[in-house]
């Protein structure tokens, strides 16, 4: 109830009556649910059709220059958090000073709107992006990296509103292009861990920006039943994929090779593939594929359940001595993702318990999913329960890039939480006045 009624007023309608439902649908008999139904939610939608909702007071909140308080540090920090503008951690106090050096490295009006963000209906602006940049700790020269975040997180194909959603996924951002090496980001040993300021910093500042400009916070639209902690930026190794001769993920996603581009997914959970052992590809993927499927478990109602069919995205990041072992045996990126398509599957009765029986997406059967023209009829092949059927429609729904320590043979793999959380990418648009910093 406390998140329908700020969802609400971030859709402008504060006074919309609400009607609950006691206890969670999904555990209870038909006859508990429909005893519920009629002696609780439907007199709730009877009082608030009967009720004038009355007027509402918009609470003011401070324009964006405003001075929001003066004092300690420690007194900031209390501040901030008292009013849910601070994660928890220690933050650095946005001053007007810091913010303007943040607008330096932009060529953007600082009053410039590049979009409004569910849930809270906020514009996310150029001098609010600043703010969250400061707070977060980043430097000012990543400000054109921060603008083509919040572009991306502005893209309705990728869906903020459900940042907040039960199964807690957190946003991975992927970067590639010359910026990786100007600004220092690690794309080596330890690529997805804390201790990099850039790929910190930055994986913080989109936190932030959920929370102060899109408007998610914990026990109110953030309903992530455990949720995460915000990933640091992972940037691709580009001197090994070039030492390969395989494109970089921003062209995959359509740029250039070279282009500076951020990538935004969302992702459910992850799992380390340790101690790769093989000296071709047809030694070592069955491991890596076998990873990869069980890694994916509900997800598989992104691919053929009733919410959005062909959304999954799953990802696999290879270090780069695993990618030249492939690329040594001939195999191209998309040789790989086609493997990963025949190879990384599971049985179709599985797939039916996941959306059949274990979770709330019926579907039928695969068999009559595909009569039906809702899936390729890859899934449905015969309608022998131990088949094995693919995690998505075609190869190039799989997310493979190359990071992480160059001496190991290891592999990483994420499910994804398809189209709630969709792929996206920006280019990243440098000030006419870039200079890289020195090193």
């Amino acid at each position: 109830m406390g998140q329908a009624a700020a969802t609400a007023k971030g859709l402008g309608v504060p006074n919309m009556g609400l009607a609950m439902i006691p206890g969670h649908a999904g555990i209870q008999s038909p006859v508990e649910l429909r005893n519920n139904v009629r002696k609780v939610t439907a007199q709730m939608v009877i009082d608030n059709l009967l009720r004038s909702a009355g007027e509402q007071e918009w609470e003011r909140e401070p324009g964006s220059r405003d001075i929001v308080c003066s004092g300690q540090f420690d007194e900031i920090q209390d501040l901030f958090y008292s009013k849910g503008w601070s994660d928890g951690s220690p933050f650095v106090p946005p001053t007007i000073e810091k913010v303007e050096a943040f607008l330096r490295y932009t060529d953007r009006d600082s009053n410039e709107v590049l979009g409004v963000v569910l849930p809270e209906n906020r514009a996310a602006s150029i001098w609010c992006i600043a703010v969250n940049g400061v707070m977060a700790g980043c430097k000012p020269e990543y400000m054109p990296i921060l603008v083509a975040l919040v572009e991306a997180m502005c893209d309705p194909v990728y869906g903020v509103e459900h940042s907040g959603n039960t199964p807690g996924s957190e946003t991975l951002i992927v970067l590639n292009g010359p910026i990786i090496k100007q600004l220092g980001f690690n794309y080596e040993q330890g690529v997805m861990r804390d201790g990099f300021r850039p790929n910190t910093t930055v994986g913080r500042f989109w936190r932030l920006a959920l929370r102060n400009i899109a408007g998610f916070k914990l026990h109110g639209t953030d309903k992530g039943t455990f949720g995460n902690n915000f990933r640091v930026v992972l940037a691709e190794n580009e001197d090994a994929l070039a030492k390969i001769s395989w494109q970089p993920h921003s062209a995959d996603m359509g740029f250039k090779a070279g282009d500076n581009t951020v990538y935004i997914t969302r992702l459910t959970g992850g799992t380390v593939l340790p101690s790769v052992t093989g000296s071709t590809p047809e030694e070592f993927m069955p491991y890596i594929a076998d990873g990869v499927a069980k890694q994916n478990g509900w997800e598989i109602i992104f691919t053929v359940g009733n919410l959005g069919y062909g959304t999954l995205r799953p990802v696999l990041i290879l270090t780069p001595i695993l990618a030249e072992a492939i690329a040594k045996a001939g195999w191209s990126k998309d040789d790989l993702k086609r493997y990963l398509f025949d190879h990384a599957r599971l049985p179709a009765h599985r797939v039916e318990d996941y959306t059949e029986r274990w979770t709330n997406h019926p579907i039928g059967s695969l068999v009559e999913h595909a009569r039906l023209g809702k899936i390729p009829p890859v899934f449905a092949e015969s309608e022998d329960p131990n088949r094995l059927v693919p995690l998505v429609f075609q190869p190039d729904h799989f997310v493979v890039l190359v990071s992480g320590d160059p001496l190991r043979t290891n592999a990483y793999t994420f499910a994804h939480n398809g189209f709630l959380g969709f792929p996206v990418a920006r280019k990243i648009q440098l000030p006419k006045n870039w200079i890289p910093p020195a090193p």
